[in-house]
Formats: structure tokens, sequence, C-alpha cells
């Protein structure tokens, strides 16, 4: 399980080889045995005792801003694996191998959108379902364009990126569509968001980011070595490459609660040029993005949790690397 700190005052130290969790209005005791990894996203105490539990523990402390993102981790310096994975990442990083593999990460990005949308038209009106089943096509054709282009990373890169926005653009204007109309929004915006289910979006992708870094490292993989997005100072290219088939993930929970009628304006607080989520907004999320991710499915042969299909694809990908 992640363990999750967002009450601003809260205490983290060890008691009797378990973490302990103070606030002002209770305590509560975890065995390190059932932890994965801590989620700190506000002020918050953390005793030098409850770090080397964790690190003894191959427990990830990781910290959040304000939008979600990580600013930093604290977790133990081994490799995951062979330095030779890597190597052999840098090399395909500018080939046609390269370009196959974003491409596979891609075409299953869409197919993935493409199942979201079909798994919500199911419990909605005929005018909606004939809606959304236009919008499918529109993906499924661009899937299909993107699925030909052929050559050198360098050489395709915004024809890849090209098709990969107009099936977003597709994707969340199908989103938008299906909300109630006080949240309806206008295409992706960032940091700050300009309205409530981008907010919930970004703090989430944010959360996402962490938990596909960590399988990138397990898996002997480096996060900075990107190949459809480029280079840059302090700049987790391949991260932002592989996140993009398990978006959907995110996207699933934040409908889900506005389906359920979980979401109110009273989550987000206003701020120069948009909204931010506060911590009322934060503990909905989290939670609901816990349980969403610790639930088993059936993935590729295997029953396992939703959160480790991301580290399953990881070290598949060690392993074709090492093998092409």
């Amino acid at each position: 399980m992640q363990l999750i700190i967002n009450t601003y005052g809260s205490y983290l130290h060890v008691v009797q080889n378990s973490f302990e969790i103070k606030t002002e209005e209770e305590k509560r005791r975890i065995s390190a045995k059932k932890i994965d990894s801590i989620l700190i996203t506000t002020g918050a105490a953390i005793s030098t005792d409850a770090i080397k539990l964790a690190l003894e523990n191959n427990i990830e402390i990781q910290f959040l801003d304000e939008f979600g993102g990580s600013i930093g981790k604290v977790w133990h310096p081994k490799l995951g694996s062979t330095t030779y994975i890597r190597r052999r990442q840098l090399e395909i990083a500018s080939t046609k191998e390269g370009t196959e593999l974003v491409k596979e990460l891609m075409i299953t990005k869409a197919e993935n959108m493409i199942q979201h949308l079909y798994d919500l038209s199911t419990k909605r009106n005929q005018e909606k379902q004939d809606y959304l089943t236009e919008k499918i096509y529109e993906i499924e054709s661009l899937k299909n364009k993107l699925s030909k282009v052929t050559g050198q990373v360098e050489d395709v890169r915004f024809s890849l990126m090209g098709y990969e926005g107009n099936m977003s653009r597709v994707y969340f204007g199908c989103l938008s569509y299906l909300l109630p109309d006080r949240y309806k929004f206008e295409g992706r915006s960032f940091r700050p968001a300009k309205d409530e289910f981008n907010c919930l979006l970004n703090y989430g992708y944010g959360v996402l980011y962490g938990k596909v870094e960590k399988a990138l490292i397990i898996a002997g993989l480096d996060p900075y070595v990107g190949i459809l997005h480029t280079d840059g100072y302090n700049k987790k290219s391949f991260v932002f490459d592989f996140i993009e088939p398990y978006r959907h993930y995110i996207d699933r929970v934040v409908m889900k609660l506005f389906s359920r009628k979980q979401i109110n304006k009273s989550f987000f607080d206003r701020i120069t040029g948009g909204l931010t989520l506060n911590d009322e907004g934060k503990k909905v999320l989290l939670t609901a993005l816990n349980e969403y991710f610790q639930s088993r499915v059936r993935y590729k042969g295997r029953q396992i949790t939703i959160e480790n299909t991301i580290q399953y694809d990881a070290h598949n990908l060690a392993n074709k690397l090492i093998k092409l």
C-alpha cells in the first residue's frame, strides 16, 4: 500500500519497528511490511528513524508540490539492474528501433483512450453513445495513420507528436462533453489549471509520474534517456515517453469521482492564473487513486494490482532492450 500523509502538522516516526503517524486528532501505527511507498503532500515532520526504516525496507519516500509534481525522493541508491540495459536504451534512442518502441507506447495509449470512451458510453443515452462512437472512429483513424509512420526518431518526431496531440484533443473533448455543464472545460490546461477537471488531472498525473519513474529505475531503465521526448537539463525524458499508456488510469479515477458526484467546488482554491487543489481535494483524490492502484486486474495473463502493471511493462521493456 501507499502511505499518504496529507494532514498539515503530521509527524511520522517509528514505534516498535513500525511507522506511527501522529496528528492533532489521532495516532495510527502501520507495519513497514505493508507499505511500498510514502507520499508526503503537505507540511509534515519525519524522523531520521522513519527514513532509516523506509530505506531498510526499500520504501520510497516522495514529496509532492502543490500541483502534484514530485519535488524529491528519499530512496536506496542501488541500480535496479545491470547498466547494460541503460547502454542499450541510449543506443536505440535515435534509431528506427527507438521509433518503433515509442510508436508501440503511443498506440497502446490510443487503445486505452478508446477503451475508456467505450466503457463510458455503455451507461449513457443513445445520443451520447452515438457521439462517442463517432469520436472513437476519429481516434481509430488517427491511430492507424500513426502506426504507418516509419523512420528515425529525429525525422518523424513531429509527425508522431502531431498524431498523438490530435487524438488527445478528441479524447478530452469527449470527457468534457460527458461532464455536468458547470465542470465542462476547453482543452487541457496545465500549471496552473484553468478548471476543476484539469486541476485534478494534473495532480493525478504528478502522482503517476512518480510511480512511472520508480518502475523504470527498478527495471534498470534510465528515466532521463528519452526517445520521443528530447533531452534537457534534469528532464526525465523517458518518464514522459513511458507514462503515456497509463494516463487513462488517472482519467478513469477522475471521471468516476465526477460521475459519483464526489467533487465539490470547495476542493479548489483560486490562485493567479487558475486553480489549485486544496488539502480537502487532495485527500479525496489521493484516497481514490490509492484504492484504484491497489485493486487487482487480469493483465497479460497475470492477476496483479493496477500499480504493478507499470512495473510489469517496465521489466518487459528492459528484457526487450537486452534482446534487440
